[in-house]
């Protein structure tokens, strides 16, 4: 099965690489330029990170970026658990 998803996330590139490895369940990702790739079991994910323009709030500027992820030989359950984990690394916590 192949399964694609496409995010807007208000985070920096460096913000994005940092909390990358735990979102999706390794200890590194492998990558270049814009690109991840890795493998889980027997399904593999690659991940497109293009940036957008910034969201102003006021004075407060965000960066943002498009997230592009392609999912192959993935279940369903798998693709739902994986973007579970993917959206749960990237949480942040607020009070």
């Amino acid at each position: 099965m192949r399964d694609s998803v496409s995010l807007e996330m208000t985070l920096s590139r460096e913000e994005f690489l940092r909390l990358l490895p735990g979102a999706v369940g390794l200890a590194e990702a492998t990558g270049d330029g814009g690109g991840f790739r890795g493998r889980d079991g027997s399904g593999r994910w690659t991940i497109r990170l293009s940036p957008l323009a910034d969201l102003r709030l006021g004075s407060v500027v965000l960066p943002r970026h498009r997230i592009d992820i392609q999912l192959e030989g993935y279940s369903k359950g798998e693709v739902e658990a994986f973007m579970a984990r993917f959206h749960r690394g990237f949480q942040r916590g607020g009070g």
